[in-house]
This record gives structure tokens, sequence and C-alpha cells, in this order.
């Protein structure tokens, strides 16, 4: 067993979701709203095609975090809002440094997000019966229909929660504070698309696995 840094845990999620990239994508600004923390990875694409990692952030403010310290709180609009606004002074600091939105605004940056909170916007925008990982990975969403899923996912409430498809009972505690985290990157990065992924670790470690292995037979 190898504990990993939080530098190759934005890695191996880029490479997951390289294959999403569109020849025009310039840049990607790539999140995925963890339990115990949310991993934000700025990425530009080489000559060459292939993604490079500029810069990542690791915030201690994932969907389990949040739920045992405001959990309650953000099925409130005041509570809901109250940890929006954390999460976004503290990524206004990254933008500050890498000026993203400066660049979103300019064109050519995709908008990425992998987690279950994501996949669960999704699901909801495309009001699938049941979630379906071959409908909801690599679907690109206008985020103002992310949005209006946020806000359903808000107005049902813990009990609606629990008895939607796209949810359950066992995802009703971290449901709300991971949309809380999604609310806080739209403010800090309004991209007009997102790209979801239903793919990260995992899928970025067999990608070096099966990469390494290639290298090997031709040697």
């Amino acid at each position: 067993l190898r504990i990993i840094s939080a530098r190759e845990e934005a890695e191996l999620a880029m490479e997951s979701c390289a294959p999403l990239l569109a020849p025009e994508d310039r840049r990607a600004i790539l999140f995925d709203i963890g339990g115990g923390s949310t991993e934000i990875a700025w990425i530009r694409r080489r000559g060459d095609g292939t993604p490079e990692l500029i810069s990542y952030l690791s915030l201690p403010l994932g969907v389990v975090t949040l739920a045992e310290r405001a959990g309650q709180d953000c099925f409130t609009a005041e509570g809901f809002l109250s940890v929006v606004d954390e999460v976004a002074e503290k990524l206004a600091r990254f933008d500050e440094v890498h000026r993203i939105g400066q660049e979103i605004r300019a064109g050519g940056v995709r908008l990425m997000g992998t987690s279950g909170t994501v996949t669960t916007l999704a699901g909801v925008a495309l009001a699938l019966p049941k979630y379906s990982r071959p409908l909801v990975d690599g679907q690109t969403l206008d985020t103002e229909a992310a949005d209006r899923a946020l806000a359903d996912l808000f107005a049902l409430g813990r009990e609606g929660l629990a008895a939607h498809p796209c949810v359950g009972p066992e995802r009703v505690e971290f449901v709300l504070p991971g949309c809380a985290v999604y609310a806080a990157i739209r403010r800090v990065w309004p991209a007009p698309r997102i790209t979801v992924a239903d793919r990260g670790l995992r899928e970025g470690m067999l990608t070096r696995m099966i990469r390494a292995a290639r290298a090997k037979r031709e040697h």
C-alpha cells in the first residue's frame, strides 16, 4: 500500500478525464468533490494535445466533513449559503493566482466535474428514472440546467431526497453539502457548460498501468 500525495491525486483524476477534452480546449478546470476533501486541478493542453497539470488545490472540505460539521444547516437557505461563502472564499484565493475566471471569459476553458455530487446533478438534470453511468459519464450540460437541478434537490428536503432515484436514503446527508461546494465553484468560475465524469482515481491508475504495460512490451 502507498499513500499518494494531493498532487498525484489531481494528476490521476486528470488522466482519467483527459479523453473528455475536446481539440479546441486550451485549458480545463477539473474538480473532484470527495468525502474528506475537494480537489481542484488547473490543466493546460500541450502542443501534442496531452494534458499537463499547471497547479492544484486541495481543500479539507468534502461531503462527509461538511455533513458532520454543517450537514443539518445545509437544509436551510441560510446554512447552505454560509457553506457556499466559505468554500468560495478559499477558491477565490486560488483564482487570484491563476486568473482562471479571466481565462474562462477568454474562451477555450472546459469545466469538468467528477464525483457523486456532480453525477447526481446530471442525473436530475437529465430526468433519469434511475442513475445510469453510461448516460451520465461524458455528458456536457449547460450550467444553467445543472443549477436548476441543484435548486430541485434543495427543494425536496430530507424525505424527498431519500425517495429520489438518483439519491436514495444512504446519501441524503451528503448531497446538499456537496451541492454547496458545487455552487461555490460555479460562483467563482461561471463557465457556460460543465462536462460530467463518472470516473476518477481508479480509472487514472488503470490508465497508467496500461501505458506502463504497453511501454514494457515495446521494449
